[in-house]
């Protein structure tokens, strides 16, 4: 019988203490439903230790991402306050098990969600926008997992950063962003990436979170998606992300 605390407890343990632990769901024999509750259990824990609600996250926004993991719709994830890192501060590489790093778009919603938006609506939600990275580390050994897994471990949700706000009227469709590790280009990529236009993440991820009674609170901030794969990170590196209209962020690997 699937004990869902139980995995929703090793799986917070292993992002606490940042120790792997082998895959535990099958996608054939756990639902993915089983694996949002799972997920929900392991972020109450995070609660209970005083961690705070700041925003969610969402994966596979990319078609070529779907195919990968044979799947036909995206993911999300929990943002808490205790993932951010400030822009051009320092992660300690101690803390995590193999992270890697993507850019992304941030936005911050200026009016509660509470259902699921439409593309002509997300404007309306939207208070400002802003460059961003998502570290992300699988809890689970070698970076493998299911469907079913990913999810249960919050969507491998692990660290962010958030770079100078701009006016929601900003342009960001097709910006151009290149990801460079010590000053080393490493990825480049464009905005639509995401689902094929940005502005379509917040429709999708106001439909996803209802799908589970989840309301997005005013002031949260949305991850909308990866622009480029994500490239792993090792102790000493300087990692920063340069993005067309919205200039550069970076942190620094210790």
């Amino acid at each position: 019988m699937l004990d869902k605390n139980r995995i929703s407890e090793i799986l917070h343990n292993a992002a606490t203490e940042a120790k792997a632990v082998s895959q535990m769901l099958d996608d054939a024999g756990f639902s993915v439903e089983n694996a949002y509750e799972i997920q929900a259990l392991s972020i109450e824990k995070r609660f209970i230790a005083g961690e705070k609600l700041v925003g969610y996250k969402l994966g596979f926004t990319s078609q070529a991402k779907m195919i990968q993991m044979g799947v036909h719709d995206m993911i999300w994830g929990v943002l808490t306050d205790r993932m951010n890192i400030p822009e051009g501060g320092v992660m300690s590489i101690s803390n995590y098990i193999h992270p890697r790093v993507e850019p992304e778009i941030a936005i911050i919603t200026a009016k509660k969600i509470d259902r699921p938006l439409k593309l002509a609506e997300s404007r309306d939600y939207v208070k400002a926008i802003a460059p961003a990275m998502e570290i992300i580390d699988s809890r689970y050994k070698n970076f493998k997992f299911t469907l079913a897994d990913v999810i249960a471990d919050n969507c491998s949700s692990s660290g962010f950063i958030v770079g100078q706000w701009f006016s929601e009227n900003i342009h960001i469709n097709n910006l151009g962003t290149v990801l460079k590790i010590n000053g080393n280009p490493v990825q480049i990529g464009s905005s639509n990436a995401v689902l094929g236009n940005p502005w379509e993440a917040l429709p999708a991820i106001s439909r996803l979170t209802h799908q589970y009674n989840k309301e997005i609170p005013e002031g949260s901030v949305i991850l909308i998606g990866a622009i480029t794969p994500a490239v792993a990170l090792t102790k000493g590196d300087f990692v920063e992300s340069e993005f067309q209209n919205l200039g550069k962020i970076s942190f620094s690997v210790e």
